[in-house]
């Protein structure tokens, strides 16, 4: 293909501009045509970014998905309970999607989704930005030469600092599970993708699974905490979890936090305070929120050939990370991707020695997930044009085990059980 691949936008959130934004940078590759969001301010910017006309916006997927197919690939970034309905209908209109992750809260949406791939034979590429990062690339390719031979065990840890979880998690979006998902699938589905992926071929089998809520609930508060930052809380000036802290101060998040009143433009520095004081749901004590996904869950997963892998999830860290150990028949590597290196252990059997290492030291981009979001776009425009996809780039059945891992896990947390994965 020679054109540019033309794509829609689906939910003009934060997600979908950062990938819609290859456009941008590669305007020979990708064209933006359209766009779908029912809120108006969210489809203007995204039409003055993209020059779109009145026509080219639509408040809902499912008004863009009715008119003929007139682009080739929808970039799909909707909250996650809105991810299989409004996919759907677009993959019965011919597009192939870029979807955010995670793909659906539930086993049977998913189910229903793969279906309807299976059936159209579209290309559906869930945002799993980890696999691209230089990191974790790395990491696949020594595992793919048979480095450490063949693969027995893997770890891996993602440590959510303790802004980040509050955020997220305690006062946002994804705080509660009939809202959004299980935390694994909100955070960690791309950590449980990298386990599908360094087993691609071989599929979850057993699963069991330990963790709780135990410290942003009520009973944890510090004494003399109030229910709001910045109105009845004595506590605030010292407070590790305060609003103004996070958001005024260190000016962390501010996607989220001032997305309430978004409809502002510009928000004035009293406006937000405002904000904060009133009805801004970030403004919220971390110990009086209305949450109640887990903070903190570890997973033992059996894949069909007999690996064994486990993923912990630490929340409320004071440095966030992400760390991964693989052990092999014959060596083992570890790292951790926000150092952008890690080590290649073989056995050394010499009279003084024990082992040998080498150390891997890469050059770690800036961006967001190790450089991975950019590598993302670039390789799914890739593989709609027909050319050559990336070591990355996998059978969504990848993804599809990524997500049925964190099913399995979610039941055997609630039911305290082993749970069997039924093949799909």
């Amino acid at each position: 293909m020679s054109k540019p691949l033309t794509g829609v936008i689906i939910g003009a959130g934060h997600r979908s501009l950062l990938y819609a934004s290859h456009a941008l940078r590669h305007p020979d590759e990708l064209t933006i045509v359209a766009v779908a969001d029912p809120d108006p301010v969210r489809r203007q910017v995204a039409a003055e970014k993209y020059g779109l006309a009145p026509e080219q916006c639509y408040e809902t997927a499912e008004q863009l998905a009715a008119r003929p197919r007139f682009a080739d690939v929808a970039i799909n970034g909707t909250m996650d309970r809105q991810h299989v309905p409004t996919s759907l209908p677009l993959l019965e209109a011919g597009y192939d999607i870029l979807l955010e992750k995670p793909i659906s809260p539930t086993r049977d949406e998913l189910l229903t989704l793969l279906a309807k791939v299976r059936e159209t034979g579209r290309t559906l590429c869930i945002g799993h930005v980890l696999r691209y990062a230089p990191f974790y690339v790395a990491v696949k390719e020594r595992l793919a030469a048979g480095e450490i031979g063949q693969l027995l065990s893997v770890h891996t840890h993602e440590m959510v600092s303790y802004h980040h979880m509050a955020t997220a998690f305690v006062r946002g979006k994804w705080r509660r599970q009939d809202t959004s998902a299980p935390i694994l699938l909100a955070k960690c589905c791309h950590d449980l993708d990298l386990l599908a992926w360094f087993c691609s071929g071989n599929a979850p089998q057993r699963v069991a699974s330990f963790g709780s809520l135990s410290f942003f609930r009520p009973e944890a508060a510090p004494p003399g905490a109030g229910t709001r930052c910045l109105t009845d809380c004595p506590i605030e000036p010292t407070c590790d979890y305060s609003a103004h802290k996070h958001f005024i101060e260190m000016g962390l998040w501010r996607a989220y936090a001032w997305e309430p009143i978004e409809y502002l433009g510009d928000p004035t520095l009293e406006q937000k305070l405002e904000s904060l004081r009133t009805d801004n749901p970030y403004g919220r004590c971390v110990w009086h929120c209305d949450n109640d996904v887990v903070d903190h869950q570890s997973v033992l997963v059996e894949f069909a050939d007999g690996v064994t892998a486990t993923h912990d999830l630490a929340t409320g860290t004071s440095r966030p990370c992400r760390h991964v150990h693989l052990r092999g028949t014959h060596g083992e590597l570890e790292g951790t991707m926000e150092d952008g290196r890690f080590v290649v252990r073989h056995h050394d059997v010499r009279k003084g020695s024990e082992y040998r290492e080498e150390l891997v030291d890469l050059s770690v981009s800036r961006d967001m997930h190790g450089g991975g979001d950019y590598r993302l776009v670039a390789d799914f425009v890739r593989v709609v044009r027909g050319e050559t996809p990336s070591l990355s780039s996998t059978n969504i059945m990848d993804s599809v085990n990524g997500h049925l891992i964190a099913y399995a896990a979610d039941d055997a947390l609630q039911t305290r059980r082993v749970v069997e994965l039924a093949t799909v």
